[in-house]
């Protein structure tokens, strides 16, 4: 791909009128496809792209540009990094950082090989969405603002707000728009009923997907359920760093216990899917920790190994800034004692990680203003 990829704007119908012999297809035989256009039009009822191949498109209304090209073994997928679907508010409260086009250019094997598991660099992106958005678990967050402490803050924290909109993302300092999570908004575009549809490429080339799978992974006729992660929030107390109860405000805060759930500790298992009746390793993107692979069975395509994360971006909003008031957790004794209320009655209003602080300060009745400078943050 070139400059005029990135520069060239094609109009959304008049590209799949005038592509219906390459990349523009209506499924069949359950494939992943990813729709083009919610309405219909002269030549189907509804346009969808089929991932496994080739296919590119331009879509006006978001500004998204990707380009997916596969050909002898490599599957290489150019983009603008703009999401095909609505994103959130940016900068906000918690994000101060502007969406802004990418010049992103990924080369995956089409047959990768399992191997031992191998950890990415903090901060590394993970894989690229279908939709030519990156996927990145990690943040640049630490304790203290210190990257030798050990303590990395997970996106999904009870203290500091980093400004993730409904599809679990957010924007790096460079206008990097990427997922931390479920990316619910391309979700939305992908067509599947049953098995859950081909979401993108780990770093690696193999599939990712949601985590609805087979209740037997190699069995395509033995029912579905939801795929958990075997990482599990450890007991006691944190013996350093920010101190406290391990709650998941900090990567370090869980632990891989084999077997406790249907899944390795790279977030993934050999399976049967619609796209690989065959079997293929999966990485799947869970509800709970990891929420995107960490680890990776194969061997990490380059683009995702430069220093500093994913083609030398930083993974959090600040690039790197600390994650809360005086880089630890915020106290909630004191906060609850600021509001009049007890700790319990606190803990209760935030509920599990990620905190909803809006919907927390309408249970206490108070602003959000308000439980913010309670607590600190």
């Amino acid at each position: 791909m070139n400059e005029e990829f990135f520069e060239k704007e094609v109009g959304r119908r008049g590209f799949l009128l005038g592509s219906l012999a390459s990349a523009i297809t209506v499924t069949s035989g359950g494939l992943t496809g990813l729709v083009l256009s919610s309405g219909p039009s002269a030549a189907a009822s509804k346009f969808v792209v089929n991932v496994m191949g080739s296919y590119s498109f331009t879509d006006v209304a978001t500004g998204c540009n990707v380009a997916v090209t596969v050909k002898s073994g490599i599957r290489r997928i150019v983009s603008n990094g703009i999401p095909n679907h609505k994103t959130g508010t940016f900068p906000n409260s918690g994000n101060p950082n502007t969406i802004s086009a990418q010049k992103q250019d990924f080369s995956l094997s089409t047959s990768p090989k399992m191997g031992n598991l191998q950890a990415a660099s903090m901060g590394a992106g993970a894989g690229v969405a279908i939709n030519g958005v990156i996927y990145e678990p990690g943040t640049a967050e630490v304790f203290n603002n210190d990257p030798k402490s050990g303590w990395n803050i997970e996106a999904f924290n009870t203290f500091r707000n980093l400004g993730l909109d409904s599809s679990n993302a957010h924007v790096q300092p460079t206008g990097t728009y990427h997922y931390h999570g479920n990316p619910v908004g391309l979700s939305q575009l992908v067509t599947r009923s049953g098995h859950s549809p081909l979401i993108g490429w780990a770093a690696d080339g193999f599939p990712m997907y949601l985590d609805r799978g087979y209740v037997k992974a190699k069995d395509a006729k033995s029912g579905y359920k939801t795929l958990k992660s075997s990482y599990q929030l450890k007991t006691g107390t944190r013996a350093s760093g920010p101190g406290g109860t391990y709650n998941g405000d900090y990567t370090q805060d869980f632990e891989y216990v084999a077997g406790s759930g249907d899944l390795d500790a790279g977030n993934g298992r050999i399976q049967v899917t619609p796209e690989f009746p065959k079997g293929t390793y999966c990485y799947i993107i869970t509800a709970g920790f990891p929420y995107i692979a960490r680890q990776f069975r194969g061997t990490i395509a380059s683009g995702f190994l430069k220093q500093g994360g994913l083609n030398g971006q930083q993974g959090g909003p600040q690039g790197g800034s600390q994650g809360g008031p005086q880089g630890g957790n915020p106290d909630l004794v004191a906060a609850a004692k600021k509001l009049g209320i007890s700790e319990q009655t606190l803990r209760d209003a935030l509920g599990p990680p990620p905190p909803n602080l809006v919907a927390a300060a309408q249970k206490l009745g108070i602003t959000e203003s308000a439980l913010r400078a309670a607590l600190g943050i």
